[in-house]
C-alpha cells in the first residue's frame, strides 16, 4: 500500500499552515502543533530534518520559530516527503538494482515503473500554495495513464488501459 507516513502527513501540514501565514514573521512549533493537535516533540524533529533539508529557516529568539525557505509556490509536495522520508519506492524491481527471479517474464514492470514516474510527477506539481489553497484543482494524471501498455500473459500484444 503506497501512503504516507505520520511524519511526512506531519510536515506538510505544517508546511501548509506555515504556507497560509502572511505576515512574514517566524512561526513556532508549539503554535502548529497546537494548532492542528500534532505532538509537539514529533513535529520538532519533522520541522528540524525540513530545516536541515533547506525547506524551512529556524530562527533563534524571543521572536523566532520557523519561516519557509523558499516561496510556497516553490516547495513541492514531492520535496517535502522525500525531505522527510527518503526516496518514495512503489515497487523495488525498477529501484533496486538486485536481481529478481521474474523480472524477465514480469508483464507489470514497465507499467509500474510508468505509473511509479505519473506519482512523482503529480507530487512534483503540487505546491505548498496548492496545499493552502481552499480551491486546489485535482491533477489530471491522465495524460500518463494512457500511454501505459499491459502485456497479456498468453500473448506479447500490449493493450491499452481502458479508460
Amino acid at each position: 500500500m503506497l501512503r504516507l507516513t505520520k511524519k511526512a502527513d506531519y510536515g506538510l501540514m505544517a508546511l501548509k499552515y506555515l504556507a497560509e501565514q502572511t505576515d512574514g514573521s517566524a512561526h513556532s512549533a508549539k503554535d502548529i502543533a497546537e494548532a492542528y493537535g500534532i505532538p509537539l516533540p514529533l513535529l520538532s524533529k519533522v520541522l528540524q530534518k525540513l530545516a536541515r533539508g533547506g525547506l524551512l529557516i529556524s530562527e533563534q529568539g524571543t521572536y523566532g520559530g520557523y519561516r519557509l525557505a523558499r516561496a510556497a509556490r516553490d516547495i513541492s509536495a514531492l520535496e517535502v516527503i522525500r525531505t522527510i522520508d527518503g526516496p518514495i519506492i512503489l515497487t523495488q524491481c525498477f529501484t533496486e538494482h538486485t536481481g529478481c527471479d521474474q523480472s524477465a517474464l514480469c508483464p507489470v514492470r514497465e507499467p509500474l515503473r510508468k505509473v511509479h514516474e505519473g506519482i512523482l510527477s503529480l507530487l512534483k506539481n503540487i505546491s505548498l500554495s496548492d496545499l493552502a489553497s481552499d480551491d486546489m484543482q485535482i491533477p489530471s494524471i491522465r495524460p500518463t495513464l494512457a500511454n501505459i501498455q499491459l502485456t497479456s500473459p498468453s500473448s506479447a500484444t500490449p493493450t491499452g488501459i481502458s479508460r
